[in-house]
C-alpha cells in the first residue's frame, strides 16, 4: 500500500546525516529541528502558530482540552471515518455525536450537522477524509450561526487546499479554530515513528496548547494547566524537514496515479471511482490541490467487495477497506440515541468501499497489474 523504501532511497543522504547530527547534537527532545520544523510548516500552511506533539491522536485530543471543552458538552463529527476521531472525544468525557457522511466526497455532510444540533452542542470536528477537505463554506456557516468550535481532523488531507464560494483559497488545517494532524509513516507527510501536531491562528489558544503538551508547564516546574506529556522528539522533526519541501511534488505524484487509476476504470458500471467535489482540473494540466489522495478509494456496486479483497491478495496486491464498520456499531460506542435510518450512506459505504496501493513510487507498469486485475474481477 505504501513504499517507504523507495521514498526514503531518493532523501536518504539528507535524511542519515540530519539524523547523525542530531544524535551528535544529542538535543533529542524540543531542540533545534523541532522549533525549525515548527516554523517550516507553519510558512508552508500560511498559519500563525503549530505546536507539534507525540502523535495525531493526542493532537486532536490536545486540541479539544485547549479549548476548555466539559464532560457531557455534544462534539459532532462523522461516522464513517477512523476511531480516533471519536475516541479522544470520549476519552475527555465528551459527549461524542456521529452523523452521516456525502456519498460523492465521503465527508462530513453539513444537512446531518444540521439536524444534530442541541443546546448542548459545542464544536464539530470535519474529518477531511482520504484528502479532500469537507465542505467548509457550509460547515464555517453552521458553526458561526450557533457560536459552535470547528475543529479539524486533517490526519489525512495535509498539503490539500479548499477553494471557499468568494474564491479565497486555503490550505486544510488553517481553516477552522484549531486543527489536528498525524505523521504516522504512511501519511502524505509522515516520519519514521510516531508524529504530530496542531495547527491554529488563535494566539491565546496557541498559548494554552505548548503548555498543555508540556505537563501543563510553561515555566519548569510550574504547571499553570492540566497537561500531557506529548512532544515530538528531534529526530523526527529532521526526517519531516526533509520530506516537508517534497511534499507538494508528493501530492502531485499521487494526484497524477488517482487520474491513471480512474482513467483506466472509466468504462466499467461497477466501479464509481473518488470524485473531487471543488473543480478540478487534470493534472497533467495544472490541476488544483483539493484532493491529495491519501488513499484512492473506490466503491463496488454489485461486485462482492470482500471477494474482490481476496482476489487482489491472491495476486500480491495489498488494498484496505477503509472503513468496515461504522463507529454507530462498533461496540465502543453503541449508543440508544442512533438510529439506522440516519445513517443510510454510511451503512451502503462499508459494504462497497475499498483503497487501492496509493504513494509516491507507484509505476505505470505497476498501476496496469492493479486496475487490469480489478477490471479482470468485476467484469468476470
Amino acid at each position: 500500500m505504501v513504499d517507504l523504501k523507495g521514498q526514503y532511497a531518493k532523501i536518504k543522504d539528507q535524511v542519515d546525516q540530519s539524523v547523525l547530527d542530531v544524535i551528535a547534537s544529542s538535543a533529542f527532545i524540543n531542540g533545534p529541528e523541532v522549533h525549525a520544523f515548527q516554523k517550516e510548516l507553519e510558512e508552508y500552511l500560511d498559519v500563525k502558530h503549530v505546536i507539534p506533539c507525540a502523535n495525531g491522536t493526542d493532537a486532536l485530543q490536545i486540541a479539544m482540552m485547549g479549548l476548555g471543552l466539559k464532560p457531557g458538552d455534544e462534539v459532532i463529527t462523522a461516522d464513517f471515518t477512523f476511531a480516533a476521531t471519536v475516541e479522544v472525544i470520549a476519552l475527555l468525557q465528551l459527549t461524542p455525536v456521529l452523523v452521516d457522511v456525502e456519498k460523492d466526497s465521503f465527508n462530513i455532510d453539513p444537512e446531518a450537522i444540521r439536524k444534530a444540533i442541541t443546546p448542548k452542542t459545542k464544536a464539530i470536528v470535519p474529518v477531511h477524509l482520504f484528502g479532500q477537505c469537507a465542505n467548509m463554506d457550509a460547515i464555517q456557516e453552521i458553526a458561526k450561526a450557533h457560536n459552535l468550535y470547528v475543529i479539524e481532523d486533517n490526519a489525512q488531507a495535509i498539503g490539500a487546499s479548499y477553494t471557499f464560494a468568494d474564491g479565497s483559497v486555503k490550505k486544510a488545517g488553517g481553516i477552522g479554530h484549531v486543527a489536528s494532524t498525524s505523521f504516522f509513516p504512511s501519511k502524505n507527510l509522515g516520519c519514521y515513528g510516531d508524529g504530530g501536531a496542531i495547527f491554529t491562528n488563535d494566539d491565546d489558544l496557541a498559548h494554552t496548547i505548548r503548555g498543555i503538551v508540556n505537563h501543563g508547564m510553561y515555566k519548569r516546574y510550574h504547571h499553570d494547566v492540566v497537561g500531557v506529556n506529548s512532544r515530538l522528539d528531534s529526530i523526527q522533526a529532521t526526517i519531516l524537514r526533509a520530506k516537508l519541501p517534497n511534499l507538494d511534488a508528493y501530492n502531485a505524484a499521487r494526484q497524477m496515479t488517482a487520474y491513471k487509476y480512474t482513467e483506466a476504470f472509466k468504462g466499467s458500471d461497477k466501479i464509481i471511482t473518488p470524485k473531487t467535489t471543488q473543480l478540478c482540473g487534470k493534472p497533467e494540466k495544472g490541476g488544483c490541490n483539493c484532493h491529495v489522495y491519501h488513499q484512492y478509494t473506490l466503491r463496488v456496486v454489485n461486485v462482492d467487495r470482500d471477494a474482490l479483497v481476496q482476489h487482489l491478495n491472491d495476486n500480491g496486491i495489498p488494498c484496505g477497506v477503509y472503513y468496515p464498520i461504522p463507529l454507530h456499531l462498533q461496540k465502543a460506542y453503541k449508543d440508544d440515541r442512533y438510529n439506522e435510518a440516519d445513517f443510510p450512506v454510511t451503512n451502503q459505504l462499508v459494504k462497497e468501499v475499498i483503497s487501492l496501493p496509493m504513494h509516491t513510487e507507484l509505476e505505470d507498469d505497476q498501476i496496469a497489474f492493479i486496475t487490469k486485475t480489478v477490471l479482470d474481477f468485476v467484469n468476470g
